[in-house]
């Protein structure tokens, strides 16, 4: 049983990158219900309902750039209004939704490509490009949690020794100023140890090598090649559907390539999901004939 947060970090790369591209590119209005669908239901199925405040950051953010648009740009031969002698199109209004609704899609595949592709899988995809970068990336990765970790215990010692109080405000100026100039002091000197102990273990002296846990497969092949055939699918097919929104809502005559277009990103965009339930399908079936 492998689901497709276990397939490797190439072929989960080459997945997001390719219905990103469409849902980066696209503002048809199919294209952008079909992404955000997909983003939603992908989010949903790795993190449950978690993130309630995010969901509203993005919710407002949403009808910020719906409502905002129309206030900004007046093109559009459809006046719903006017305001401050400016007119408020409907063009304008559905475009600003619109680009909301990229947007959140966007948004929503970005946080389900950062829960899936962790930092082990990160430096496996840059190790084999760059060394180095997966390196740095390594480095600063690890450096996030213990700056929190250090600015932590520089806290609770400067309130145990009484230098560090939250109900003044003067007090707890300093106190913060206190633990930046120790943050910095313990970055630097642990900067220092760190290049003393690789130069010690030897690196840069000669040719390195890697290990990983991570191994391409016949199906990260698959993946990588389906996802590949359904973006090439859908960019064919979008090309003979332009859809324009100014200055009037018109859309390109709907030809036969058109509806397989839509379907193939919608198959792309539910790949995840449908991978997961064939694997949960396949074990079921094998649990139910022991």
């Amino acid at each position: 049983m492998r689901r497709f947060s276990e397939h490797n970090p190439i072929a989960v790369a080459v997945y997001f990158l390719c219905v990103l591209s469409v849902a980066m590119f696209s503002m048809d209005p199919v294209i952008l219900i079909i992404s955000l669908t997909g983003a939603l239901a992908l989010h949903f199925r790795l993190q449950r309902l978690s993130g309630g405040r995010t969901h509203l950051y993005t919710l407002a953010l949403c009808l910020f750039m719906t409502l905002i648009n129309p206030l900004v740009s007046h093109h559009g031969a459809t006046v719903l209004f006017v305001m401050n002698h400016n007119p408020v199109t409907l063009e304008a209004l559905l475009y600003g939704t619109a680009s909301a609704g990229m947007i959140a899609a966007v948004l929503y595949w970005f946080r389900s490509f950062t829960c899936i592709m962790t930092s082990d899988r990160l430096l496996y995809l840059f190790g084999a490009l760059s060394p180095k970068l997966s390196l740095i990336l390594s480095m600063a990765m690890r450096y996030v949690p213990l700056f929190g970790h250090q600015a932590r215990r520089t806290r609770q010692a400067q309130q145990a020794l009484g230098l560090y109080r939250e109900d003044n405000l003067i007090d707890s100026l300093r106190g913060d100023a206190r633990i930046f100039s120790v943050l910095m002091t313990w970055a630097l000197e642990n900067g220092v140890i760190t290049a003393d102990s690789m130069a010690a273990r030897g690196y840069g002296i000669g040719r390195r090598s890697r290990f990983s846990i991570f191994r391409f497969t016949l199906r990260d092949g698959l993946l990588i090649l389906l996802s590949l055939l359904l973006a090439g699918g859908t960019f064919w097919a979008i090309h003979a559907h332009a859809f324009t929104y100014y200055p009037v809502i018109s859309a390109a005559p709907a030809t036969l390539r058109v509806i397989p277009g839509f379907a193939a990103y919608a198959l792309l965009a539910l790949l995840p999901l449908l991978i997961d339930a064939k694997e949960a399908i396949r074990w079921r079936c094998l649990q139910s004939g022991i």
